[in-house]
Formats: structure tokens, sequence, C-alpha cells
């Protein structure tokens, strides 16, 4: 099995798995999967990998989860025979595959391969920036096993905008950093903080990659702009790799998610603001009227938002 000590432990997911109340878990253990099967093939290291994310993550999920694991796996040719043992034992079920959980494995398990890396966008996104970095790994370079050729997001950003990008990381200036990924990747203001921030380090590697920004660019802003990431030579060197190993594709599929995550945000905000917008106008409205007691045009009335 694939040692990972240039890492730190599982444990550390464990202790971000609830964010805001949410148990991230599950979500990222049925993603992994269904990286994991897509491919009819696997290379020793990432069988191994697989192996040794999905055994930790076995042992914490709910049973409905593992339910819908079992059963992707018992449908997968190649599954491990010792993680399909595991989760017999857990599942207190032997031989035949499980019936679905509930009405959500459909959702997940329907014939639209992709459906599991569209259906939460939000949650999808906390579960990244939740994982751990070899999780992260896993998840990146399978992503582009859902992605068809033709359905590869567009972003290519401009010679200016990559020299924006280095420049604000050779100054050490993360806000204007964060600010130039927020516009190039069309992401929110607040998750392009965290793609700056994040200490790991794989986050600005998928912007890199998905804007198209050079190899070694990528090795000066790594150096440059996050202190946890760029006093350790291995670190980079690793970074560099994953860099290597990730498809285009893949990163741009996770710049989508991270956009629908956004997208899904303001139209959840959006009513709100409206309404509170449209209060706003009739208070400054009826602040306006003049002092005599003289209607305005009904007209007047519609455009500004009074109530008749």
């Amino acid at each position: 099995m694939v040692a990972f000590s240039a890492y730190p432990p599982l444990e550390g997911l464990f202790d971000l798995a609830h964010r805001e109340g949410v148990d991230i878990r599950p979500t990222l253990l049925r993603v992994l999967t269904d990286l994991y099967v897509q491919k009819p093939t696997h290379s020793e290291a990432e069988e191994a990998q697989y192996i040794e994310l999905a055994s930790h993550l076995i042992e914490t999920v709910d049973a409905p989860t593992r339910a819908v694991v079992h059963e992707r796996l018992m449908n997968y040719s190649a599954a491990p025979a010792a993680l399909l043992e595991r989760l017999a034992t857990l599942n207190q079920v032997a031989g035949p595959p499980i019936a679905p959980a509930s009405s959500e494995v459909e959702d997940v398990d329907g014939n639209d391969s992709t459906s599991i890396m569209h259906a939460g966008s939000e949650g999808l996104t906390e579960s990244f920036f939740a994982a751990s970095p070899e999780e992260r790994r896993f998840i990146l370079i399978n992503l582009d096993a859902f992605i068809p050729a033709a359905e590869s997001a567009a972003l290519t950003a401009s010679p200016a905008i990559i020299q924006e990008i280095e420049t604000a990381a050779l100054d050490h200036n993360v806000g204007r950093l964060a600010r130039a990924l927020e516009h190039a990747l069309g992401i929110d203001h607040g998750l392009a903080e965290r793609v700056v921030n994040d200490p790991s380090g794989e986050p600005i590697v998928v912007a890199a990659r998905a804007l198209g920004i050079p190899a070694d660019a990528l090795q000066r802003i790594l150096l440059f702009i996050n202190p946890h990431v760029g006093q350790s030579v291995k670190r980079v060197f690793s970074l560099a790799s994953l860099f290597e190993e990730i498809t285009p594709a893949a990163a741009k599929e996770m710049v989508s998610i991270w956009r629908g995550a956004r997208d899904k945000r303001r139209a959840h905000h959006e009513p709100t603001l409206w309404h509170r917008e449209q209060r706003e106008l009739r208070s400054h409205a009826h602040a306006a009227r003049p002092a005599d007691t003289r209607k305005e045009p009904n007209d007047l009335r519609s455009a500004l938002g009074v109530d008749h």
C-alpha cells in the first residue's frame, strides 16, 4: 500500500469534516468512488491510493452512504476484494448487491456519469477544500474521466492577466492576487481568497492549470505567495508534479464546480437582496413625496415600486 508520509495524516480531514454543520465525508467518499469506477483500469499506485482513502472513510460514514458505495463497487468488475469484504461486513450483507438505500442513489448512479459532479457544486467545493492533499490529488487526476472532450470548459487567460497574477504573487500582495484570480476564474472573492491562502496549495495549482499559466511561473507563485508552501521545497516539488499530472480539462472542470457553488449562493441570496432593494426604494419614494396630498401618476408610482 502506498504511504503518504509527505502529507498531513488522513485524520486531518476528519477534524474538518463538519463545516457549517454539514459532514462532507459521505460526499467525499462518493465522489472518490465515482471517479474510481469511471475508469476501466487503474495503475498500481491509483489502486493503492483509492483503497487507502476509501478504507478510512467507510469506517466513518453513515450506513446509506456505505450502501451506495458498496453497490457501485459490486457493479465494477475490478473492485478491490478487500474493500468489498469490509463493506459487506459493515453493512451486514453478503452475496448480491444490496438494494439502493434511498431515491438519492438514483441521482448519483443514473445514466449521466457526470451527475455527481454537478448535482451539488457547493457541497463538492467544500469537500475539495476540506479534503487532505492525497484526496485532492486523487480527485484531480481522475476528474477528466467525467468530461467529454467536446464539453471542456472554455477558460483561457491572456498574457496580461497571467503577468498580473504572477506580479501580485512576487509582490506578496495576497489581496491583489485574490482579485486577479476572482476575475480570471469567474469565482467569488471569498473563494478566490481561499484559493490563495490554502495551506497545502492544490487550489492554486488548479487555477494555474486552468488558466494556462506556465509551470515555471507557478513555481515562482508558490514560493512567494504562501509561506506554508514556499518554505517547503518538498511541497513545492510535489505541487509542481501535480501540475504536470492533472489535465487542463480536469482543472477547468474543477473551476466550473467552483463557479457552480458561486452561482448557487448567488441564486439563493438574490431574492432577499431584491426584496431589500425594493423596500429601500419604496422608503426613499415615500420620503421624497411633496408635503401636500396630491397623488402622483400611477405610472410613476409603479416605476418606483410604490404600492397603490
